[in-house]
């Protein structure tokens, strides 16, 4: 089955492949001692392979319900509190912190289906993104978005460097409506996602630190009559 690879990749899928392959056929030619060319060719494939896995961009097709949150990006929940969200909430949020490794999908995708209200991107440091204190001093980009189903409460997904990260991709646009798992855009190797909803009895965390998600499929948090 083939996995296709992201635009947002682009153009490191197109150009990086193209200098190992170069790299590989030039090693291929020269000749010398046998063994280190092999071992420099099989070292070469080894980097192409990433290069393509990084980008990989597999289908997936999101549950439909709409009284789900779902995981905003692949990786590892490393933290879950309630935060004091100024900027955009304006109220008690409930914020689960995603930490993307080099391994996982890198696609950023939306929660449910939204409006994007507004996007700030901010310059930062590039500090480990397993740190909750990376959200507020790396590099950063944040969709401040509406629920278009009740409760039509506003979310924030917010896109973090990393210590290896240099580029944030977001190609949505404010004013823009983005349906429940839909993608909007990526970080290129190794990165931080984080959700934050407002906080109420109605809003039922269904992770816990520690748990593997997986973007557009994992459901995140359930809302619940009271």
């Amino acid at each position: 089955m083939r996995i296709p690879i992201t635009r947002y990749g682009l153009p490191q899928v197109i150009v990086l492949p193209a200098i190992i392959v170069a790299a590989m056929a030039i090693l291929f030619w020269a000749g010398g001692a046998h063994w280190i060319i092999l071992v420099a060719e099989l070292l070469l494939a080894i980097v192409l392979m990433f290069v393509l896995s990084f980008f990989r961009d597999p289908v997936r097709i999101p549950p439909a319900d709409k009284n789900i949150l779902l995981a905003p990006a692949d990786g590892t929940v490393t933290d879950i509190e309630v935060v004091d969200e100024k900027e955009f909430i304006k109220s008690k949020a409930l914020r689960i912190g995603i930490f993307l490794s080099i391994f996982n999908v890198h696609i950023n995708r939306a929660p449910c289906d939204v409006k994007v209200e507004k996007i700030i991107y901010k310059k930062g440091s590039f500090k480990d993104a397993r740190s909750p204190l990376a959200g507020t001093v790396n590099e950063s980009n944040d969709l401040f978005l509406i629920r278009k189903h009740a409760p039509f409460d506003k979310l924030i997904v917010r896109q973090i460097s990393g210590a290896i990260a240099r580029r944030i991709v977001c190609t949505a646009e404010v004013g823009a409506d983005l349906t429940g798992g839909e993608k909007f855009g990526m970080i290129k190797f190794g990165s931080r996602t984080e959700l934050y909803v407002p906080a109420s009895d109605a809003v039922k965390c269904l992770v816990k630190i520690g748990d593997k998600v997986k973007a557009g499929l994992t459901i995140l948090v359930r809302y619940e009559e009271g």
